[in-house]
């Protein structure tokens, strides 16, 4: 028996514009993921604490404000920090070309920006995010 696939989609920081995160949410439950979505104003540690509790395989960010620098490795390391070494982290919004390889660096695997359609996204997660039974194998 197969299980889906669990995202959380959250918005890190004081980021308070949250429609293209909710419209990837949707796009991805409509792909059949099992999808969260934590609000707006989460820290770091809150997104992390819910990736957890929820058995999520992945987690999508999704910022507007300039602080992708900060907020996503912030959310990685809080991640660590609970044992959660296996979840996928992705991220979108308004992220400059120039932050990518420092993103990468930091531990996110993808990175979408305006423009992005909701297909090339659902295509990244089916390409990137295992389903719990292969992560463990």
């Amino acid at each position: 028996m197969s299980q889906k696939i669990r995202i959380l989609v959250a918005k890190p920081g004081l980021d308070g514009h949250d429609r293209g995160a909710k419209v990837v949410a949707r796009a991805l439950r409509d792909a059949g993921f099992e999808v969260i979505y934590t609000g707006l104003h989460q820290t770091p540690e809150m997104i992390a604490s819910a990736a957890v509790q929820e058995d999520v395989d992945a987690v999508g960010l999704s910022i507007m404000s300039g602080a992708h620098n900060t907020l996503f490795p912030a959310v990685i390391q809080a991640l660590r920090a609970r044992g959660a070494d296996d979840v996928l982290v992705f991220g979108g919004g308004i992220i400059p070309e120039e932050d990518f390889p420092r993103l990468r660096e930091a531990g996110v695997a993808g990175l979408f920006t305006p423009g992005t359609t909701l297909g090339a996204i659902v295509e990244w997660v089916h390409q990137n995010v295992k389903p719990p039974h292969e992560r463990s194998a």
